[in-house]
């Protein structure tokens, strides 16, 4: 089994959806690049895009469209201006024109070249999408590409393009691993064993100077979440509600840079009402920028980016755990937690439902907070069990397709419940656990195959249909 670096879980991305936005637009990119193998861009006359499954059927909600039109441009939704998008997306369909990979016009007509066929899935994955190029001399090239979650595309030939092919020498593909190697190799943290196995793919000094990179974006998009007031864009008119309970929470404080306002929280009231109240800011602030299209940090998902930053900003706003030190190591725990459920059953909500998704991110949360309080790994993989346990089911229903209702709320509960689980496991005897973090993560993927498609990201069941909502 390959393994996969905690910086391909936890990474800079872009609203709304992971497997949705991030995952078509990388595929875009790849097939772009599959052309420039091949043949000439200059060759291409025609360029096409079919989306099909939960990609389809919720594909304008999560931008899917968007993102593949913006991908074939050869935009990186890594460093594109978020505030031009909806320009850049106006002009190609205005224009009925593409400058594909940024470098050679072809006419592009939406709904023509780019279809979203919501009658059809295809077998490999229920996120997939084939992209078609067809040259000036009648030849084409087809590709299919399947968004498996978090960002990570691959085909049928291949399942795992997009994550690395590197073998560690310190190999954790599930907790068992984990244990037997910290064990083995006389090592007193979790985060200890990461750090040998990211020398894999950087020195020791990179990998901190990233961690920290994420850090610091993290800080920025909790920031502009909690200061931008008005109503998220797609049609369901949801206010944005992280400004207001911020100002609410600050009282008569002021503030006028970032710096200032961390500042403030490090040193307000410590009231558990109070630090359960910004711990929900947070998270809001975060999926109200991931839901309109914010570079935000995908950890392990877009649909679950608030998670992670909510508990990580809970400890050096209202504990003691601060520093850069704890930083890292919170960020590299709560990596390679995510990388056992993305090997080991699924991070992609259209497989999983939301348990996949605010499931996984509150248990990698709810380890990475547990590692820097203290705890032994056995309390480390304890928290992450717990965590998931009580997600074990949880359903992905987006009203309309948006990462709205229910989603941005959930974040919000997946940070509380990942606290909570830090607290108990730091409090408890893993010894005495009856159920193991690998137990609960085949139970989730049990869980996860007997799901309903109608609960898996297709806005077909549960609260998408419950809540009448109509058409704009």
């Amino acid at each position: 089994m390959q393994s996969i670096s905690v910086f391909e879980i936890i990474k800079v991305g872009i609203g709304p959806s992971s497997s949705h936005t991030m995952g078509p637009w990388n595929a875009a990119e790849l097939f772009i690049n599959l052309i420039e193998r091949t043949r000439k861009l200059s060759e291409v006359r025609e360029v096409f895009v079919e989306f099909f499954g939960s990609l389809a059927k919720t594909g304008i909600g999560h931008g899917t469209d968007i993102a593949g039109m913006l991908g074939l441009s050869g935009e990186n939704f890594q460093t594109i201006d978020t505030a031009l998008i909806d320009q850049k997306v106006e002009t190609i369909k205005s224009s009925g024109k593409l400058c594909l990979g940024g470098k050679v016009w072809v006419d592009f007509i939406y709904g023509h070249h780019l279809i979203l066929n919501k009658s059809r899935s295809l077998d490999f994955h229920p996120n997939g999408m084939i992209f078609k190029a067809v040259f000036d001399d009648g030849q084409q090239l087809s590709q299919d590409y399947y968004s498996v979650g978090g960002g990570f595309v691959a085909t049928k030939e291949d399942n795992s393009i997009e994550s690395s092919s590197v073998r560690t020498l310190y190999p954790c593909h599930s907790g068992a691993d984990i244990e037997r190697n910290v064990e083995k190799y006389n090592l007193g943290r979790i985060s200890d064993l990461v750090y040998m196995n990211e020398e894999s793919w950087r020195t020791k000094e990179q990998t901190d100077a990233h961690a920290l990179y994420i850090w610091e974006q993290i800080k920025s998009c909790v920031y502009k979440g909690v200061n931008r007031e008005g109503t998220l864009p797609g049609g369901l008119n949801v206010t944005r509600r992280a400004a207001g309970l911020n100002r609410k929470l600050l009282g008569d404080n002021i503030y006028h840079t970032q710096e200032q306002w961390f500042n403030f929280l490090v040193e307000s009231d410590q009231s558990f009402n109070t630090i359960n109240k910004w711990v929900t800011c947070y998270a809001l602030a975060v999926n109200e920028e991931n839901a309109s299209f914010g570079r935000i940090i995908t950890a392990p998902t877009n649909g679950a980016s608030g998670v992670i930053p909510a508990v990580l900003m809970y400890s050096q706003t209202f504990t003691p755990h601060t520093g850069n030190d704890k930083i890292i190591r919170f960020l590299l725990v709560a990596g390679e937690i995510g990388t056992l459920f993305k090997k080991n059953a699924t991070i992609s909500a259209a497989m999983g439902g939301c348990q996949a998704e605010i499931g996984v991110s509150s248990a990698m949360a709810a380890a990475g907070l547990t590692e820097i309080m203290g705890g032994s790994p056995g309390q480390v993989l304890m928290a992450a069990e717990i965590a998931m346990e009580h997600h074990l089911g949880l359903t992905c229903d987006p009203i309309r397709g948006l990462v709205q209702i229910p989603c941005i709320e959930r974040n919000s509960m997946g940070a509380i419940k990942a606290i909570t689980a830090a607290n108990i496991a730091i409090e408890s005897d893993p010894a005495k656990a009856r159920v193991t973090l690998d137990e609960v993560t085949k139970s989730m993927w049990d869980t996860a195959q007997s799901m309903s498609d109608r609960f898996k990201e297709t806005s077909e069941g549960g609260l998408a249909i419950a809540v009448n909502v109509p058409e704009c």
